[in-house]
């Protein structure tokens, strides 16, 4: 079977004419030959004996030869092909014309300056107006384009299929496009169910530096490094405060003639434990500098009030707001004001000024809990209730709202009680929290037993002077 040139081109739909001949093509012709030359593969056909009938701008770029140089040529035999290989690529495309679908190739094809590229091709046949095969096109680009192409394409799968970061694709509108399954599983929903849902109904705190984070790279392009995001997201154990440590990429068409953002690639990675065991560290070692120190300048103090007063001022640093040191009597049922840290100004703790009579805290406080479980005791006011009633009941200042009391113990009886005060802006009081009180507390029990011991000492030695032995 053998086709003319004429039937392959009217089966490509193309009227291209023939090299050399000025005539014009059948309609639409000329919107078929803008369409081929505009592909970006390289694109040429064969008619059934195998002359070249339609040859594009981009074959021309990759080989060098012209549509006039190559169209009604017989095969590549001398010009595009070494002649030693001419027979068996020529056997192999043409062979496109006996099977149904695609086939892929490798050839090495010669350019028109002698030199050679490596280059892909995809060959079919193509059926005439009876249905029977009129010839062969052929699409080809260089491999290492290709494999460039197809990298890509894996890159894109891997990621959103694969990937154990978290990767979303957010369009112009700051919307998520598309989702890989970890991305979806962070935010707690499924794939499908995450595309097109504004930012702020999968994120319920933090969502204003995620949104100023996509638009200032819509805007400016991608920050230098990485960014670690703090959100809450909801989970099927409840709300979770999170930290991501997140990438952005701004996405532009590589069609348009100038860049035309298409939205931005977020990848992001849960660190929440890595940064929460950084930030535990970084608090041990700034708490465990403050004892230090705090032990260093104490020993420097005549007076072991004072040396707990100091001690109150370093563990205050960063840890509360107000600090309270009773001294406990009669067994601990009655509790005297001995420093207590200024109150809505900075300064050192102060030894306060009182006549002896005893703290009125009412029964079931807090302090009394502590002496009576010779540990810790944490309390906060609530949601609901109002923190200055809940702080003026408990004799504390007016803004208090979380509260850690420690019984202080030396030589197996409690001296005094230790309070510490957070305001309603940071937050309660937690087991860690206990542990480093308890480590102040020591220090400031030893102070306080020194001075009960050397205020019997001097009583002792005044009451000999006063009643000499005879």
């Amino acid at each position: 079977m053998s086709a003319s040139r004429s039937e392959i081109t009217d089966a490509l739909g193309s009227g291209e004419p023939e090299p050399g001949a000025g005539a014009t093509g059948p309609p639409g012709a000329d919107l078929l030959a803008a369409l081929l030359d505009g592909m970006d593969a390289a694109l040429c056909a064969f008619d059934a004996e195998g002359t070249v009938t339609h040859w594009n701008r981009e074959a021309e770029r990759i080989l060098g030869w012209t549509a006039e140089e190559a169209v009604g040529r017989r095969g590549f035999a001398g010009w595009a092909v070494r002649r030693a290989d001419a027979d068996e690529v020529q056997e192999r495309l043409m062979a496109a014309m006996a099977v149904p679908g695609r086939q892929v190739h490798e050839f090495a094809l010669l350019r028109k300056d002698g030199g050679r590229v490596l280059v892909r091709t995809q060959s079919a046949r193509v059926l005439g107006a009876d249905g029977k095969p009129a010839g062969v096109y052929c699409a080809f680009s260089e491999v290492h384009a290709q494999i460039d192409l197809e990298r890509s394409i894996a890159l894109s799968e891997a990621l959103f299929d694969d990937a154990s970061w978290g990767v979303v694709m957010v369009d112009v509108d700051l919307r998520p496009a598309v989702v890989n399954s970890e991305a979806a599983r962070v935010l707690g929903a499924g794939r499908a169910n995450v595309l097109g849902r504004p930012l702020g109904e999968l994120v319920s705190q933090g969502v204003e530096e995620l949104e100023g984070a996509l638009q200032h790279v819509l805007a400016e392009g991608a920050p230098r490094g990485l960014v670690d995001l703090w959100v809450t997201v909801a989970t099927p154990e409840g709300e979770r405060r999170r930290c991501w440590r997140s990438g952005f990429l701004r996405l532009a068409s590589p069609l348009a003639e100038e860049p035309v953002p298409l939205g931005v690639g977020w990848v992001f990675h849960d660190v929440t434990d890595v940064k929460l065991a950084e930030q535990e560290a970084d608090r041990l070692r700034f708490r465990s500098g403050q004892l230090h120190r705090a032990g260093r300048v104490a020993a420097e103090c005549e007076d072991p009030l004072e040396a707990a007063a100091v001690q109150l001022d370093f563990a205050l640093a960063g840890f509360a707001d107000h600090a309270l040191l009773d001294l406990a009597e009669d067994d601990g049922q009655r509790l005297v004001r001995a420093a207590v840290s200024p109150s809505g100004a900075s300064g050192p703790s102060a030894q306060a000024a009182g006549s002896g009579l005893p703290v009125r805290y009412e029964p079931g406080h807090p302090v009394f809990q502590a002496i009576e479980r010779t540990g810790s005791v944490r309390a906060s006011a609530g949601k609901e209730a109002t923190p200055g009633g809940w702080a003026e009941r408990r004799q504390w200042p007016g803004d208090a709202a979380h509260a850690l009391c420690t019984s202080l113990r030396s030589r197996g009886r409690t001296v005094g009680v230790l309070t510490f005060l957070r305001t309603a802006s940071r937050p309660a009081f937690e087991r860690p929290d206990a542990v480093y009180a308890e480590s102040v507390a020591v220090l400031v029990a030893a102070s306080l037993d020194l001075a009960r011991v050397t205020e019997q000492a001097e009583q002792t030695e005044q009451t000999e002077q006063e009643d000499p032995p005879n």
